[in-house]
């Protein structure tokens, strides 16, 4: 297994100096809706100039990684939100990006790497997977930048609990989706060390929720996976790597329904006038839910690309 650790404060705290900048201070906004028994609040990642918090992680790890290492360009395998990060940090750097997509990519995304000036290279599920787990693909040259099993990522994504401690100093409880693991560890890593009392739980959609699965086991598991409109989070396991990482770490896993999350994106459509894409919604749909021992919760909206179909479907109440 390959060695792996969380990020330190340090690292985090150098990777916001580092960001300044390039991110956006997202807002932290008060939850408007009836019914529910925490005091919730919305971290608005899905307002980052690619629409995702991936860019905190894919920007902080080039940026650290220096000209050396990034002169024959960069290349990712992502659904498509790291994907745009990597594609906007290198149109920035002025070096070329490639990005392996799954088969199943929403044209959304697709468009938005385009767009950024990346390349794309289409691959089944399973060979992308292979390539998350091996850390490279043949016959590609430049630096590989992990989607979620690096460190200098995960710091950059621990930013996101710097804002929310600055904005919420006594959150008790943080929202996160999870599919890999590296924005609930940056998030975690960075409250272990200044607000240890906050719980941090990864947020899965039932149709792939290898976490979950992996908490209530106490090991890594493996699980079938189904596409979804949630395609932001999921997959058949946690890499090996990351499970050390986010079983010390998270307080555990939550699963919703792809009903529930839907939902969500409805609720967040209409009331606040805010996209969020399936993976974005799942921690205000396990909120909505309900958290045993919540009282002030942060849900971390992770991103906003969605289809415009499936946002369409969802507010006339289809399930896309």
């Amino acid at each position: 297994m390959r060695s792996l650790t969380a990020p330190t404060l340090d690292d985090i705290l150098a990777a916001r100096e580092r960001l300044k900048g390039v991110t956006l201070r997202t807002p932290l906004v008060r939850l408007n809706a009836e019914g529910v028994a925490a005091e919730v609040w919305l971290k608005l990642e899905n307002l980052q100039p690619i629409g995702s918090f991936k860019l905190r992680g894919a920007a902080n790890a080039m940026r650290l990684a220096g000209p050396e290492k990034l002169r024959d360009g960069v290349y990712t395998a992502s659904a498509g939100n790291m994907a745009q990060g990597v594609a906007w940090s290198a149109r920035e750097l002025g070096i070329p990006a490639t990005v392996i997509v799954p088969d199943h990519a929403p044209a959304t995304k697709l468009a938005a790497i385009e767009r950024l000036g990346g390349k794309l290279m289409k691959v089944p599920f399973d060979r992308w997977w292979q390539v998350m787990e091996e850390h490279s693909y043949p016959g590609l040259d430049g630096l590989f930048v992990h989607p979620v099993a690096d460190r200098a990522v995960m710091a950059g994504n621990g930013t996101v609990a710097l804002e929310i401690l600055e904005d919420l100093p006594d959150v008790d409880t943080v929202l996160v989706p999870c599919g890999g693991g590296g924005l609930s560890s940056g998030i975690a890593a960075a409250l272990a060390a200044l607000r240890p009392e906050a719980r941090v739980f990864g947020c899965e959609v039932e149709t792939a929720a290898p976490l979950s699965v992996s908490f209530a086991a106490g090991s890594r598991q493996t699980v079938e996976y189904r596409p979804s409109f949630v395609d932001g989070i999921g997959g058949k396991s946690i890499l090996p790597e990351m499970w050390p990482i986010v079983s010390s770490l998270l307080a555990g896993a939550l699963v919703v329904s792809l009903e529930q999350v839907a939902a969500a994106v409805r609720l967040l459509a209409e009331r606040h006038r805010v996209i969020a894409e399936g993976a974005g919604a799942t921690p205000l749909a396990v909120a909505l839910a309900g958290v045993p021992e919540a009282r002030k919760v942060v849900c971390v909206i992770s991103g906003g690309n969605l289809d415009t179909a499936k946002l369409c479907a969802i507010l006339d109440g289809r399930m896309p």
